[in-house]
């Protein structure tokens, strides 16, 4: 309609509008593919320096702003958690959180070693060089745990208190003490003068320890998920960024390449990304 009638301020308009279309169709693309039980959670982003001292460090502080860049035209909300500063420049460890809709189903194909070719900054010489970092990502697991105890899985045992409490407390069988059977969790509660308030501080540890446990499960779920943790070093990169003799970030899992290097520094990630994700299917 708008070629028809020759308005080149609506042809402007609809050209915007099919730009943002395309866009949002594209990233829905990408999440039809998204699979894992993790992949609509808030990410976590660790990244270390690895081999090449300062220069190492200047390169994770590449990459911290790489990804802030990225996460910012997702409009992702990030916090820096952990900051380490490096020696003399960069940075030397950094963990950010990345909140966003499936934030760790796109970022879980930056999990790896990312190595940077460059002629140095930080030498006189204006030699090459070569630096590694490593990137890892877990999923924010949920910290709301309804921690459901069955009546039928205790065992409940009164006996005599034996510490101090007065005479009333040495004589009856106020004293509580709960084994959780399907973990073995034992609690027991002898402060209090009734049977009844003994039971409920016995419940009330023994949901404490389950909760407890239930963390600790969680902790080594994302252990496992953080994947193997490689030497930050030759031969374990997951990805190239090549700044010198010529000028190519390539994939090194996917064979993706991107000659536009200063595009990917700047946070544009979804080549990568979408060529991880098919390749993992």
């Amino acid at each position: 309609m708008a070629l028809d009638e020759e308005d080149a301020e609506a042809e402007k308009e609809v050209a915007e509008a099919l730009k943002t279309l395309e866009k949002r169709v594209g990233s829905f693309e990408v999440e039809c593919m998204f699979s894992g039980e993790h992949d609509e959670n808030n990410a976590l982003i660790t990244i270390h320096a690895g081999a090449g001292g300062t220069e190492a460090q200047d390169w994770v502080d590449m990459l911290l702003r790489m990804y802030l860049r990225w996460a910012e035209e997702k409009e992702f909300k990030t916090d820096i958690l952990d900051y380490l500063p490096g020696d003399e420049a960069g940075v030397k460890g950094v963990t950010v959180m990345v909140k966003g809709h499936y934030a760790y189903g796109y970022l879980r194909s930056e999990m790896g070693i990312h190595r940077l070719v460059r002629i140095s900054p930080f030498d006189t010489g204006g030699r090459r060089h070569t630096s590694f970092a490593s990137v890892f990502i877990f999923p924010e697991l949920d910290d709301n745990i309804d921690i459901d105890i069955d009546e039928k899985e205790l065992r409940i045992d009164t006996y005599r208190a034996s510490g101090a409490g007065g005479q009333h407390v040495n004589k009856t069988s106020s004293a509580v003490r709960i084994t959780h059977l399907p973990t073995g969790i034992v609690v027991q509660c002898q402060n209090e003068r009734s049977q009844h308030r003994n039971k409920d501080m016995a419940f009330k540890m023994l949901r404490a320890r389950l909760y407890d446990r239930e963390k600790e499960i969680q902790a080594k779920e994302q252990e496992k998920l953080g994947g193997e943790k490689k030497e930050i070093g030759w031969g374990s990169q997951i990805r190239s960024y090549v700044l010198q003799p010529y000028r190519m970030v390539k994939d090194h899992r996917t064979n993706c390449e991107v000659g536009n290097v200063d595009g990917v520094l700047d946070g544009n990630l979804e080549p990568f990304i979408n060529a991880y994700l098919l390749w993992q299917r």
